[in-house]
């Protein structure tokens, strides 16, 4: 039975760990069932933040302007996780994240986990929501903020701790780490040919491109300009090119 491990939890921008960003990581250590340190950081997703994540976590988007790199977080987690069992409420989704970023950096990375969704759904049936929201209501864990990383990493592992003492004899293969696995792709920065045709459909159809385009992958890239293309339309091909350069728009 796992008493030594990792909570876990991310906020991030969307749902699709190929295309959304992370927003905040949150972890609680814990060993023998007691916290011995936490971790907690904003991170700027150097894209903006949605009003429904907002609403969601409180997080704007001046917040998320002042959270550190990405980088640096995540490999801060890293050092403090280091070779933790995870626990978290659906963890496959936050490690997706996680696991992208190192398939990104060309770093390998494995993990065990603990699902604390599994352990619910198993030895809960009549639970009639089986969300770390309801389940906290359902237990009575508090939390002064929730869809926050921090804490809600920390009521991951109070109600593991629960679920554990409850059900963990008679259920112990649900309460057994398993390998954590998420197939990812590295993705790779866009081109410049990719950067400089957005730039031309910005300054053509006069709108503003919010994201910085350094910070695009190629596949991110042409989604962004499939959709301008989509809503503005194409850009003449007489008006792109005379004599070999970009016609200035008037």
């Amino acid at each position: 039975m796992v008493t030594d491990y990792i909570a876990v939890d991310l906020e991030m921008t969307g749902l699709n760990a190929k295309r959304d960003k992370i927003l905040e990581i949150g972890a609680v250590k814990v060993t023998d069932g007691k916290v011995t340190g936490t971790f907690s950081h904003l991170v700027n997703p150097k894209v903006p933040v949605s009003e429904t994540v907002t609403e969601l976590t409180g997080i704007s988007n001046d917040m998320a302007a002042e959270g550190r790199p990405l980088d640096d977080v995540v490999g801060e987690f890293l050092d403090f996780a280091g070779e933790h069992i995870w626990v978290g409420h659906n963890v496959i989704f936050d490690y997706s994240f996680i696991k992208q970023w190192a398939v990104n950096h060309g770093i390998p990375l494995e993990k065990e986990a603990v699902d604390t969704l599994k352990i619910a759904r198993k030895c809960l049936p009549g639970a009639e929501k089986k969300t770390l929201d309801y389940l906290c209501e359902y237990y009575g864990i508090s939390r002064e903020k929730e869809h926050r990383a921090l804490d809600d990493a920390a009521a991951t592992g109070k109600l593991y701790e629960i679920l554990r003492r409850e059900f963990g004899q008679e259920q112990k293969e649900v309460f057994s780490p398993k390998k954590l696995e998420y197939r990812g792709k590295k993705q790779t920065k866009a081109t410049e040919h990719q950067k400089n045709y957005l730039k031309e459909l910005e300054k053509y159809h006069k709108i503003t491109i919010d994201i910085p385009l350094d910070e695009l992958t190629r596949s991110e890239a042409s989604r962004m300009t499939d959709k301008i293309i989509r809503q503005y339309g194409r850009i003449p091909d007489g008006l792109r090119h005379r004599n070999g350069k970009i016609h200035p728009w008037h």
